[in-house]
């Protein structure tokens, strides 16, 4: 996991759109840049819902979010539409971005070694320097736990 105070690697991914959003393009604010391992599995619906119920305040204060997995473009649309989500989910097919955010690891997964993007976020401030960083987090309450961190950083 890298830590605060880490420049945060730049990125160009595709979005559910399949139009590209790089992480350059937030520079001058806060952004959310939150990895989770499969669109549309238990965890990470939790997860994306819990993002997408504190929106109101993530928008009133101005701070994009974005969630990184290696699923394609298609099935990033399919999530997006179906749980209303109202922030762009990028396709990292391969993990390179996962990878450069330590997010990325092979574990086993009945029986099978697989690649598998870690459930990690990170706070990236204006200046693009991580400010905050969660590792292996749970899914319940991270939204608020996120903006928390945030209104510290401010």
């Amino acid at each position: 996991m890298l830590s605060e105070g880490t420049t945060a690697p730049d990125f160009s991914l595709a979005n559910q759109d399949d139009e590209t959003v790089s992480l350059s393009s937030f520079a001058g604010q806060h952004v959310v840049v939150y990895f989770y391992p499969r669109a549309d599995t238990p965890g990470c619906t939790s997860e994306a819902c819990e993002f997408r119920d504190n929106w109101g305040r993530y928008d009133d204060a101005g701070v994009p979010v974005v969630g990184i997995s290696d699923d394609p473009v298609s099935e990033l649309a399919a999530f997006k539409d179906k749980y209303n989500l109202p922030f762009d989910l990028l396709s990292d097919a391969g993990g390179e971005v996962a990878t450069a955010y330590e997010s990325y690891d092979e574990q086993e997964i009945t029986g099978e070694l697989m690649d598998v993007t870690l459930r990690n976020t990170y706070v990236i401030g204006p200046d693009g320097t991580i400010t905050a960083a969660f590792e292996g987090v749970d899914p319940e309450g991270h939204a608020d736990e996120v903006l928390a961190a945030i209104e510290d950083a401010a």
